[in-house]
């Protein structure tokens, strides 16, 4: 699907078509095409990896950033949450990552987001509230980049959590001590950040492990 549909509706740069393929809760192909430029002078970037095989952008292998201090790292995330308990944790990370790293943006697409980590434009992000099909095939190129991933808490991912943390292999104990905290604080407010958006097939059990 089109992913970043705000930015697509209003002729923005920074939206995709994103198209991922899982076996359970494990993607193992994904291929996001990225719209940049605007109006009059549209291109194109092709992302695209596969579970053992790397993953290039237009056809050249894709390394996330060597970055290591926190400080020296550019942050992405996305504030389309519409759970307003969750409000207090998103406000506390922004104001915390605004003042300790080098910047924190929004392109107003996961699938991006997690693009652009991959080709090391970005470090690391964080996000809540996503769908499988918004991270399905970011997921599987960041990984086969170097990227890691996991819950906003440290947990095994699936694409079927609500709670995201990828970052280049060098900085993600520095980020999870960051968005752990925010986030145990959100699930104790009530705030349901498990699996969610599961077909009726699956039944899961933990992590990825779905049947």
């Amino acid at each position: 699907p089109v992913d970043g549909t705000c930015n697509f509706a209003h002729n923005y740069p920074g939206f995709c078509v994103s198209v991922g393929v899982l076996r359970h809760a494990l993607p193992v192909a994904g291929c996001v095409i990225e719209f940049t430029g605007g109006p009059g002078k549209w291109s194109t970037r092709t992302y695209s990896g596969g579970r053992n095989l790397g993953s290039t952008l237009d056809g050249k292998p894709l390394l996330v950033s060597s970055v290591k201090k926190l400080e020296d790292a550019m942050i992405a995330t996305e504030f389309n949450c519409h759970d307003e308990q969750l409000w207090p944790c998103m406000a506390e990370l922004f104001r915390d990552f605004s003042m300790n790293a080098m910047g924190i943006r929004a392109s107003g697409a996961a699938a991006v987001n997690l693009c652009h980590l991959a080709a090391g434009q970005i470090d690391a992000y964080y996000q809540y509230m996503l769908r499988p099909y918004d991270v399905a095939a970011g997921i599987i190129i960041l990984e086969e980049a170097g990227g890691r991933v996991t819950t906003a808490d440290g947990s095994a991912y699936s694409v079927f959590d609500r709670s995201l943390l990828a970052t280049n292999d060098a900085l993600y104990e520095q980020m999870l001590q960051k968005v752990e905290g925010p986030t145990s604080r959100a699930v104790q407010h009530g705030v349901q950040l498990g699996p969610a958006n599961v077909p009726k097939a699956y039944r899961v059990r933990s992590g990825r492990q779905l049947e």
